[in-house]
C-alpha cells in the first residue's frame, strides 16, 4: 500500500465510493432548476437545453467502454483520481461558458470523466466483497447514492436563484475537488499488478462484441436499463413536470425528487435486508411486481384526473423507484458474476448499454413525452414491460439454472 493514502474503514469506504458514484445525477439534476434562465442567458429554446444532458450522457457512455477497461489495466486508483480531475476542469469550463456549443463542449467533458467513480467503484465493490455481503454493500452504496437526486436540485435551485446558473458548475468544481482530496487520502487499491490484463483497444472492442453476443449478459443488462429509464422518462422531464404540470417554483424540485429518491432508497434496504434470504430470481420477481403495481396505478390518474397534482402524481414514482432499486443491485451483481476476472469491463459495457439508453431518452423521448403527464405515464410503463421482457429473455437464455437459485 502506498504511503500516499491510508486504508478507509469499511464504513468509509463505502461511503467514498457512494460519494464518487454522486457525480452522474449531481451533474445532471442540479441545473434543473435554472433551465429557464439558461435558456435565456444563452438564448436558446427548450428542445437546445435538453440537449445539455443528452450531450453529458452520450459522452458518459462512450468513455464508459474504457472507464473498466483502463482500471483492468492500470489500477483501481489511478483511473478514479485521473476522472475527479478532469471533471473539476470541466466544471469550471461550464460555469465560464458564454454560448451554447461551449456549454455543449464541457458538458461533453463532463461526461467523458464523471463514469470513473461509479463504474470503477462497482469493479471496487466486487473486488472487495463476495455473495452476500456484496449485494448488502452494493444496497447500501445505492441508498447513499440516491440521496444525490434528491438534494441535487435543492441545491442548484437554491445556488441559481441567488447566485445565478453558473455557480451551480463552480459548486460541482468544489464537490469534486473536495472527492479528489478523499480519493487520494483514503482509496485503496483493490486490482494488484498480477490480476491485472494489457490494455489493447482491437481486442478490448472484439471483447466487447463477445460479451454482447452472450445474450445472459445483454438481456441482463437491458433489463436493468429499462428499468431505470421507467424513472429517468421523469427526470429527464423534471423541468416540465415540476414548473408546468405540478406548477412548483425552481426551490421546490424537491416535492417531485425527494419522494422518488425515498423510494430508491427503500428498495435498495429492502434489496439488503433480503440478500443471502431470498434467491436472486425472487428479488427481480418481487421488484417486477411493484414497479407494474405503480406503473399501472400512475397510468390510471393520469388518464382520469381532470389535471395532475402533489403528491398524487409523485407517489406512483416513489413506489416505481422502490422497484427499480430492489432489482437493480441483484441485476448487476448477476451480470458481473458472468466475468469474474473482467468486472472491469463487464461493468463499463453495462453502464455503456444502461447511458445510451439514458441519452436516447433524455435527447429524443422525454421531449416528446414531457408536454403531457398522460404521455409519460405511457412512456414509464412502456419502459418497465420491456425491462420485465429482457429479464424473461434472461431466464429463457439459462441464466437461473446456475446462478439464480
Amino acid at each position: 500500500m502506498s504511503s500516499t493514502h491510508s486504508e478507509p474503514s469499511r464504513a468509509g469506504l463505502i461511503l467514498l465510493l457512494a460519494g464518487l458514484a454522486m457525480f452522474g445525477p449531481f451533474s445532471i439534476d442540479t441545473i434543473f432548476p435554472m433551465f429557464p434562465q439558461m435558456e435565456q442567458a444563452l438564448q436558446i429554446g427548450p428542445v437546445q437545453m435538453q440537449q445539455t444532458i443528452s450531450v453529458y450522457l452520450f459522452a458518459y457512455g462512450l468513455m464508459s467502454l474504457l472507464h473498466g477497461p483502463l482500471s483492468d489495466a492500470l489500477g483501481r486508483r489511478v483511473v478514479v483520481l485521473v476522472g475527479v480531475a478532469v471533471f473539476v476542469l470541466a466544471s469550471i469550463g461550464c460555469a465560464l461558458s458564454s454560448s451554447l456549443w461551449q456549454l455543449l463542449l464541457f458538458r461533453a467533458l463532463q461526461g467523458v470523466s464523471a463514469g470513473s467513480g461509479l463504474i470503477v467503484g462497482r469493479a471496487i465493490i466486487r473486488d472487495r466483497f463476495s455473495g452476500a455481503e456484496a449485494q448488502r454493500v452494493m444496497s447500501r452504496i445505492t441508498m447513499v447514492f440516491g440521496v444525490a437526486p434528491a438534494i441535487a436540485p435543492i441545491i442548484g435551485g437554491i445556488i441559481g436563484t441567488r447566485f445565478g446558473w453558473a455557480a451551480i458548475f463552480w459548486f460541482l468544481a468544489l464537490f469534486a475537488l473536495v472527492l479528489l482530496a478523499s480519493s487520494w487520502r483514503w482509496l485503496p487499491e483493490t486490482h494488484p499488478r498480477a490480476a491485472r490484463v494489457p490494455l489493447a483497444p482491437v481486442p478490448l472492442f472484439a471483447r466487447y462484441f463477445d460479451l454482447l453476443r452472450n445474450p445472459r449478459f445483454t438481456w441482463l443488462s437491458l433489463s436493468g436499463a429499462l428499468n431505470f429509464s421507467a424513472l429517468f422518462i421523469y427526470i429527464a422531464s423534471a423541468p416540465a413536470f415540476v414548473l408546468q404540470h405540478l406548477q412548483l417554483d425552481a426551490t421546490e424540485f424537491g416535492y417531485f425528487f425527494v419522494p422518488a429518491i425515498i423510494g430508491m432508497m427503500s428498495g435498495a434496504w429492502l434489496s439488503g435486508r433480503r440478500a443471502g434470504r431470498y434467491s436472486p430470481a425472487s428479488n427481480v420477481q418481487l421488484a417486477y411486481r411493484v414497479m407494474l403495481l405503480a406503473g399501472g396505478a400512475n397510468l390510471v390518474y393520469c388518464a382520469l384526473a381532470p389535471s395532475i397534482a402533489w403528491p398524487w402524481a409523485v407517489i406512483p414514482v416513489m413506489i416505481n423507484g422502490a422497484g427499480i432499486s430492489l432489482a437493480f443491485p441483484t441485476l448487476t451483481l448477476l451480470l458481473l458474476d458472468l466475468y469474474p476476472q473482467e468486472r472491469g469491463t463487464a461493468s463499463s459495457l453495462q453502464a455503456f448499454i444502461q447511458l445510451m439508453t439514458s441519452s436516447l431518452v433524455a435527447g429524443l423521448i422525454s421531449p416528446w413525452l414531457a408536454p403531457q403527464p398522460l404521455y409519460l405515464a405511457m412512456g414509464a410503463v412502456a419502459a418497465t414491460a420491456l425491462g420485465l421482457l429482457s429479464w424473461r429473455m434472461a431466464l429463457r437464455a439459462g441464466v437461473q439454472a446456475d446462478q439464480f437459485h
